[in-house]
C-alpha cells in the first residue's frame, strides 16, 4: 500500500525525535522507499538491531520495498 513522504517522515521523526531523517522515493510510485536515519540511540547497537528499530516505528504502515540506512552523528 502506498504511503507519502509527509507520512513517511512524521512516523520517523515521531519515534526518533532528534534524528535526521531522509526518505527518498526510489520508483515515484510511493510504494519504493529508502530512508536514511541518523541518530544518537544506535549507538553501540548492531546494525540489525538498528534496522529493527526503524521498522517496529514503521510497524503500522504496509511499506512495499524499503531499504534502511542509519548512521550514528559524528
Amino acid at each position: 500500500m502506498p504511503i507519502s513522504q509527509n507520512i513517511l517522515q512524521e512516523s520517523l521523526q515521531t519515534h526518533f525525535p532528534d534524528a535526521e531523517v531522509t526518505c527518498k522515493d526510489l520508483a515515484g510510485d510511493d510504494n519504493h522507499w529508502e530512508v536514511t536515519i541518523t541518530d544518537k540511540s544506535f549507538e553501540g547497537k548492531p546494525r540489525i538491531q538498528q534496522h529493527k528499530m526503524v521498522q517496529k516505528a514503521l510497524s503500522e504502515h504496509n511499506i512495499h520495498a524499503l531499504s534502511i540506512k542509519t548512521k550514528t552523528p559524528k
